[in-house]
């Protein structure tokens, strides 16, 4: 089977700069940390990244340990598809990884060091039979090791010729900024920030980063918009069995889906339907409403999870009236 791109694929889809930089990324990227390991279907996989591909979105996201519980196998599966389908679209995809978290035993296998991050980005290059990423995060920040340290092995990842621009994630307004001078002292092209942040989870506007971003003028991605499928239809009846919280239990505990938040997640769901909208429709929507937001990440288990979300970009504005509603429900 070889797949041929759909003509139609730049039609629909919004594209937002990354800060002040030219980089521009989809209004939807496509995140690869669930549904991507070794337990999952290939098959789908592949159909995912097609359909992906075809509603515009040029934004494949990954990280080294992504593909739980066989870490780096969500790379490895990525890089299989990349190299069977998408030779001939290489130069229209942005290819994202990230190194931060444990990956090997030892001191040298987890963090920000100068030998972690860089031996880490041979080793997501090789999975994913690439000569380069577009984009190379650091995951998080090291508290024991020195910014400088950190910031320049990200710089040495660029001036290598093994990335092309380097990102920040799960970092603070305030290290962000301290950060963002000593890339700029480097001459190192940073643009990027990825924070969590959804309707339910304001992280990202309580630690600073959000305005962080605006100030430095650097573009900003969230991941988990839907709260790990809080704000999807998935839990509007209940805890279905194959969810990851029955299936796994890793982040989303069974004990935090409470009877209140089932209701508040239903009075959400009306507001989306009022709009036309599905829940997990309008969830990304919101996001994407914020100043300085440069894409979501969306993850999905088919090719009509992307389909439908893809379409978020078409989304209306949203009134002064449902954003108030939206915070009443949520704080309330």
């Amino acid at each position: 089977m070889t797949y041929i791109a759909s003509k139609e694929r730049y039609e629909k889809m919004k594209y937002n700069p990354c800060g002040n930089s030219g980089l521009k990324l989809p209004a939807i990227s496509l995140g690869m940390w669930h549904n991507f390991g070794k337990t999952s279907c290939f098959k789908t996989m592949e159909k995912m990244c097609f359909a992906a591909f075809d509603c515009g979105i040029t934004h494949f996201d990954l990280a080294n340990n992504y593909g739980y519980p066989d870490i780096g196998s969500a790379e490895e599966n990525t890089g299989r598809i990349l190299k069977r389908h998408f030779k001939a679209y290489r130069n229209e995809l942005v290819i994202s990884t990230k190194a931060g978290y444990r990956m090997w035993e030892g001191p040298y296998g987890d963090f920000g060091s100068r030998k972690y991050l860089l031996s880490s980005l041979d080793d997501s290059l090789k999975r994913l039979q690439l000569d380069y990423v577009d984009i190379f995060y650091h995951h998080r920040p090291d508290p024991k090791t020195p910014l400088e340290e950190t910031m320049g092995a990200l710089s040495q990842a660029v001036k290598s010729g093994k990335a092309l621009y380097v990102g920040l994630s799960n970092y603070d307004g305030e290290t962000m900024k301290k950060a963002a001078a000593i890339l700029e002292s480097l001459h190192c092209p940073f643009v990027i920030n990825q924070n969590i942040y959804s309707i339910l989870d304001r992280k990202a506007k309580n630690n600073g980063i959000l305005d962080a971003a605006k100030e430095q003028k650097k573009g900003v991605i969230i991941f988990s918009p839907l709260a790990q499928g809080l704000l999807s239809d998935k839990y509007l009846h209940g805890i279905p069995k194959n969810s990851r919280v029955k299936t796994s239990g890793l982040f989303l505990q069974e004990s935090e889906i409470t009877p209140e938040l089932l209701a508040k997640i239903e009075k959400l769901n009306n507001i989306a339907k009022e709009r036309g909208e599905t829940l997990a429709q309008m969830a990304l929507a919101w996001v994407l409403n914020h100043e300085g937001v440069t894409s979501v990440l969306m993850g999905a288990s088919s090719p009509e999870q992307i389909k439908e979300n893809a379409l978020v970009a078409g989304c209306s504005p949203f009134s002064e009236e449902e954003l108030a509603a939206i915070d009443q429900i949520v704080t309330a």
